[in-house]
């Protein structure tokens, strides 16, 4: 199974912003269905990023984020969840199996 099987995109809204709207890529290794998002929008702000990574999460950027990452080149809005577990395989996020 390749890394990017081992992985998926999730897009979580918490309004209509660009800076509202997080682009994370999960392991479902540790979240075989993807991120429970109703428990994540129910949990302590302040522990957040913590619930995040507990659930899985690799890497997460915001839509304003992820606009000035593609406005560069660092990643392809047409193959976003490809170029992000490239993006992640070249930071060492994660390591090709």
């Amino acid at each position: 199974m390749s890394v990017l099987e081992k992985t998926d995109l999730e897009i979580i809204d918490f309004g209509d912003k660009p800076e509202d709207k997080f682009y994370c890529l999960v392991d479902l290794k540790i979240s075989p269905d993807g991120l429970d998002i109703e428990k994540i929008k129910m949990s302590d702000p302040r522990n957040f990023d913590l619930e995040m990574r507990e659930s899985g999460c690799l890497m997460m950027f915001t839509g304003d984020e992820i606009a000035e990452l593609t406005s560069r080149g660092d990643l392809d809005g047409e193959n976003l969840h490809e170029s992000l577990v490239e993006l992640a395989l070249n930071e060492g996020v994660i390591k090709k199996t």
